[in-house]
């Protein structure tokens, strides 16, 4: 034999190739990530390895997501600058908010293309809560009735 070429009664013939070596398990690999939606705590979300199998670590994501777009609601529905303050300066923190608004809520969108059952409901019952404290105001008194209309509650401030 010589340089993978074998002599056989005269005759030259190829050795045949060495074998592959066989395919990883196509639903056992790192790094495998669901494209529909599942149930379960084995998920990662947003970060690499993160929760992991600990079913702790796991409610611990699902209370971090929740809360995000909890904030998310918040930052949308509240006023934080007062009447009269300077204008740049308020234009710059209106900024500043936006983008921060803006940064939460992708991690929230991010959280929810783990496809983890669990984490899209978390995020969902979020909004749904932020809304519902935030958005209309549900648990702040009103200005009351006035000829059969609730008060406008548009002027109202977190």
């Amino acid at each position: 034999m010589q340089g993978g070429v074998t002599m056989h009664h005269g005759t030259a013939a190829m050795a045949p190739p060495p074998p592959l070596p066989p395919p990883p398990p196509p639903f056992h690999r790192r790094g495998f990530m669901h494209m529909t939606f599942f149930w379960g705590k084995s998920a990662e979300v947003l970060f690499s390895g993160w929760p992991g199998t600990s079913s702790v670590m796991y409610a611990v994501a699902l209370i971090f997501v929740f809360a995000m777009a909890v904030l998310v609601e918040w930052l949308s529905h509240c006023r934080l600058i007062k009447p009269g303050a300077n204008a740049v300066a308020a234009g710059l923190f209106r900024t500043a908010l936006y983008a921060v608004r803006s940064g939460l809520s992708y991690m929230v969108m991010l959280a929810v293309m783990s496809y983890n059952g669990g984490v899209f409901l978390a995020a969902v019952a979020g909004h749904a809560v932020g809304f519902a404290v935030f958005g209309r105001r549900v648990f702040r008194k009103s200005g009351g009735v006035r000829d059969g209309h609730v008060a406008d509650l548009s002027s109202a401030k977190c």
